[in-house]
């Protein structure tokens, strides 16, 4: 029987953790808000309450991925990947693994001296597993912040790049999601009532505002503070989608700024369904193709599918369904914090053929 395993996935706004019984079963998945761009420091309160929520015995074996190591506190991506391994190794207690993309998971000591293969490889420790579940297909992991497009074939992460530059360049990775976006970076323009209108170029308004005006958003998704560090309700973000345009939110008004968060979510949705179609077209995937919604953005991603169905013979999948019988809350859990259950999985399969 496998060892009991803890996956980590360091992120620059969130910590996520996810626990797997000796098993394989999928007991636990918590996530902690981390803004790391505020210090390293910010790392210990988010373990703390996740290792509380794991409620894991001493003897499980820890297996980390990252994208925190591009937090601006640290001077450089390898300086990044050095200080969190080294902090998790304190937090932890005791060694771990490490997740490197493409050349598999390896001791975390090996991996502070090789951060080019460990550096925001959490992408693919999702796609890595999904491909060996879903047949072809599509990994849109739409997140509070970004959204990733992996393609995958015959088992195999079919993505023609791996590093963040290179990503963003092939159109695999976008630098939008569903809570921290900034209003702003979605377009500089938007047609409301038949009427185009300019948005400022300030950071009163994030995606959160949007889809919690839509009714759409899970409560869960939304851990830091709003922009104006004020009430997270619809008339809270309809105030705040108002100052966007120049204007002050009135009472009355709560449905005219539906239809304005109605007309962003529709321009950022028709930006990832763009990216999903070229890359279903170049990937060749066998009909139909899976497209598997992963990140607090799934309910997102569902849709996105369903404007790439128009064009490709394709069926949607949320993350979740490919693990074992769980509730549904963890199921939910699970989508939210795809990476940190897929390494953990990976590590295992890897524990268990080592016995």
């Amino acid at each position: 029987m496998a060892a009991e395993v803890v996956g980590w996935d360091v992120g620059g706004a969130h910590l996520k953790a996810a626990r797997l019984a000796p098993d394989g079963r999928l007991t636990h998945v918590t996530q902690a808000a981390c803004p790391l761009w505020l210090g390293l420091e910010r790392l210990t309160p988010a373990h703390r309450l996740c290792a509380k929520a794991l409620d894991s015995g001493g003897n499980a074996l820890h297996v980390v991925t990252m994208s925190g190591e591009l937090a601006d506190c640290f001077r450089s991506r390898a300086e990044g990947v050095a200080a969190i391994v080294a902090e998790m190794r304190q937090l932890l207690g005791r060694p771990f693994l490490a997740y490197a993309g493409t050349a598999g998971i390896m001791d975390a000591s090996e991996a502070a001296g090789r951060p080019e293969r460990v550096a925001s490889m959490n992408w693919h420790a999702t796609a890595s597993w999904t491909a060996q579940r879903a047949g072809d297909g599509l990994l849109l992991d739409i997140g509070s912040t970004t959204t990733d497009l992996a393609p995958f074939r015959g088992k195999r992460v079919q993505a023609t790049a791996r590093t963040d530059a290179e990503r963003m360049r092939a159109g695999e990775l976008l630098y939008t999601g569903v809570t921290r976006t900034p209003v702003m970076a979605i377009a500089d323009r938007f047609r409301i009532g038949g009427t185009e209108h300019s948005v400022m170029a300030e950071y009163f308004a994030v995606t959160a505002d949007v889809y919690r005006l839509l009714g759409e958003l899970p409560e869960r998704a939304d851990q830091h503070p709003a922009c104006d560090q004020g009430e997270k309700t619809p008339q809270g973000s309809a105030r705040r989608l108002a100052r966007m345009f120049g204007r002050d939110y009135e009472e009355p008004e709560l449905e005219y700024w539906r239809a304005a968060a109605r007309a962003i979510a529709t321009v950022q949705q028709r930006r990832i369904a763009a990216g999903v179609r070229r890359l279903l077209a170049a990937a060749s995937c066998a009909a139909p193709a899976a497209i598997v919604g992963a990140g607090s953005g799934c309910f997102l991603a569902r849709r996105v599918a369903g404007r790439a169905a128009r064009r490709h013979a394709c069926r949607f999948l949320r993350f979740s369904e490919l693990l074992g019988p769980a509730p549904q809350a963890l199921r939910e859990r699970a989508d939210d914090c795809a990476a940190a259950v897929s390494v953990a999985c990976l590590a295992q399969r890897r524990a268990g053929a080592r016995r």
